[in-house]
């Protein structure tokens, strides 16, 4: 457990991929303001950084979130850490990271974490997971895309179910309605989580920055605006290092070395 008297979200590069952890497992992994700015730089430089093709999110301890540490973040004792606007959100609501992102979630996942979740790619749930956005119970409202995502993921039926009474659901039911997408055994979160990454990482960096952008162009501005946007991605892809050693690798029959060029 970390000694830290305050939180914190630390990252780690291995071999292309960005280890991000949350700490504050004191607090249920509450998030503080400089947590959220952490958080943000992180994903800036997952973003920013050519040598980084994935990041993988995880959390300390028992849990992944219980959500805001409310009063660090409203009230007299209100402690604001400006997040610069060039930042990646967390929230995926304004400056998007366009690298892959698997989340792997466990314990408490409320309100926040369902969303900083959700604004990734993949989500990998321990079985001990429990959902919950509660923010109507509160006299307030989701304000981190779970308005939206709940229902791209979940369709119409679901999404208004949990987000509607603000019930607390578990892992089974998360992956049921399309909310996560493994549910293993608990303690394994990011034991299966760094695989799913490596796998990614192997495939040509830039092959799948261009598919999360052309299915994000799809999910913001429709079926038209994918279809526009194929010669775009043609032009990104098709001429570079990459493409070329990819054929080459399939001729020679053998595994690709792939450079994100």
């Amino acid at each position: 457990m970390s000694k830290d008297v305050s939180g914190s979200v630390t990252s780690e590069a291995l071999d292309h991929i960005l280890v991000i952890t949350i700490r504050n497992p004191r607090k249920k992994n509450a998030f503080d303001p400089d947590m959220m700015l952490q958080l943000s730089d992180a994903l800036t430089q997952l973003h920013e950084d050519p040598e980084l093709w994935v990041g993988v999110l995880c959390a300390e301890g028992d849990n992944f979130t219980a959500g805001l540490d409310m009063p660090k973040f409203f009230g007299p004792a209100a402690n604001p850490a400006p997040i610069p606007e060039t930042n990646v959100d967390a929230f995926g609501l304004r400056n998007v990271c366009s690298k892959p992102l698997v989340t792997a979630v466990q314990g408490i996942c409320y309100t926040i974490g369902i969303e900083m979740a959700l604004a990734g790619d993949i989500i990998v749930a321990a079985e001990d997971t429990r959902f919950c956005q509660m923010e109507a119970k509160r006299g307030i409202a989701p304000l981190g895309g779970a308005h939206f995502r709940y229902v791209s993921r979940s369709g119409w039926g679901n999404a208004m179910y949990h987000l509607l009474l603000c019930d607390e659901f578990d892992a089974q039911e998360a992956w049921r309605v399309g909310l996560v997408q493994e549910v293993v055994a608990t303690g394994t979160q990011f034991e299966r989580a760094m695989p799913l990454a490596t796998v990614i990482k192997n495939n040509a960096p830039l092959g799948i920055q261009a598919t999360k952008a052309a299915g994000r162009r799809y999910i913001e501005q429709g079926e038209q605006a994918a279809i526009d946007a194929i010669d775009e991605v043609r032009a990104r892809v098709m001429q570079s290092a990459d493409a070329a050693e990819g054929i080459r690798s399939f001729v020679e029959r053998r595994a690709a070395n792939f450079s994100g060029k």
